[in-house]
């Protein structure tokens, strides 16, 4: 049987720095802190539930993050 792959390391990285920020301004920061994906989602949207190590989501509400979490 193979081994179980090692998850990639997440930034060190609080996902409430971004609430407040300009979508854009929130983006650019998290590329620079090293995540490798970052998704902006509006409010309600519907999303699976799966977690993905190095993603940080974003909930955007008239431009500006409400709300974000690592997965």
């Amino acid at each position: 049987m193979a081994p179980i792959p090692t998850p990639p390391a997440e930034p060190q990285d609080s996902p409430d720095g971004y609430v407040g920020l300009d979508v854009t301004q929130a983006e650019l920061l998290a590329r620079q802190r090293g995540w490798p994906t970052v998704r902006a989602l509006p409010p309600g949207a519907i999303i699976t539930m799966e977690y993905r190590a190095g993603r940080l989501n974003f909930e955007v509400r008239e431009g500006r993050v409400a709300r974000a979490w690592k997965g």
